[in-house]
């Protein structure tokens, strides 16, 4: 009800300036025919005269005057509205609500988040970080980014990162007075710390050619985060599973052991996420670009 009477008011006002049905129903992209009857129905509502009809002319009545005069500042407030809008579509700004996890912010994110603030000053990025999948609509999140392995199907899915691997590791100090785990049964003997998910803790798994092999760990901590496994593994706690990006450094400089590496394959790596490429606003297009992953060199 709401759409068709300002429909019909910004009709009114459209003839009513121009003082043509012509000119009017020309702007106006329907047919003179169609205008006279949205106007005839806009009197006969209110019950007043608002235009006065000739051969040759048409002018608002004094009724017309006033309500013209009365609607001009709203209309120029909903066409301004309306512009602002639609520039969100052309041009890259306004707020995006993203949702990841931390190590998706760590590694994805943040790498490229100084280049695109610079090229893209009128964008802010809303970032939620969360453990385990989202559902994109009911969070009212214009994206994600999520493993590949997780997004749901019906999504738009853009790549921004290679694969990746999981690497468990533990602290010299921790192995000190333990054995190295050659297989993941071997795991039964150990202190493992265990990552939460949203449906409960996260069973590792392993792969080697044909065999697959998914752990129910145990050990001393259970925590929601992989930064606080690492920093966990670090100091001597437990055996960590967690990104080997993450580690890397901290192998190298052996401040960590890695473990079972034959048995972790590469997974798939991160993905930006979104329901639609419809009326895509231009602040989304242009962070998607950013972070899109460069194919590998051959």
């Amino acid at each position: 009800m709401m759409r068709n009477e300002l429909n019909e008011l910004a009709a009114f006002a459209m003839v009513a300036r121009e003082r043509s049905f012509t000119r009017a129903a020309a702007k106006l992209g329907v047919s003179q025919s169609a205008l006279s009857h949205t106007i005839r129905g806009l009197e006969q509502r209110l019950e007043l005269r608002l235009l006065a009809r000739t051969t040759k002319s048409v002018a608002p009545t004094a009724a017309g005057s006033a309500l013209l005069q009365d609607l001009s500042p709203a209309l120029e407030q909903i066409a301004e509205a309306l512009h602002r809008a639609q520039s969100v579509r052309h041009r890259p700004a306004g707020r995006l609500r993203i949702v990841m996890s931390r190590s998706a912010a760590v590694m994805v994110m943040l790498p490229r988040l100084a280049s695109f603030a610079e090229a893209y000053p009128d964008v802010v990025l809303d970032v939620v970080t969360v453990t385990g999948p989202v559902d994109l609509v009911a969070g009212e999140f214009d994206a994600g980014i999520q493993l590949g392995e997780y997004i749901q199907k019906d999504m738009i899915a853009v790549r921004v990162s290679p694969d990746l691997r999981l690497a468990v590791v533990g602290s010299p100090g921790y192995f000190s007075s333990r054995s190295i785990p050659r297989e993941p049964k071997d795991l039964d003997d150990h202190r493992c710390i265990t990552l939460r998910l949203p449906g409960g803790p996260y069973r590792w798994e392993f792969e080697r050619g044909r065999k697959s092999v998914t752990i129910g760990v145990n050990g001393p901590l259970v925590i929601d985060d992989t930064h606080l496994v690492i920093q966990a593994a670090l100091a001597g706690v437990g055996l960590g599973l967690v990104y080997e990006e993450q580690v890397a450094e901290d192998i190298a400089d052996g401040r960590l052991v890695r473990v079972l590496e034959d048995w972790t394959p590469p997974i798939p790596g991160f993905f930006m996420y979104y329901p639609s490429r419809h009326h895509q606003p231009a602040a989304l297009s242009a962070l998607v670009n950013a972070l899109r992953a460069k194919p590998a060199p051959r």
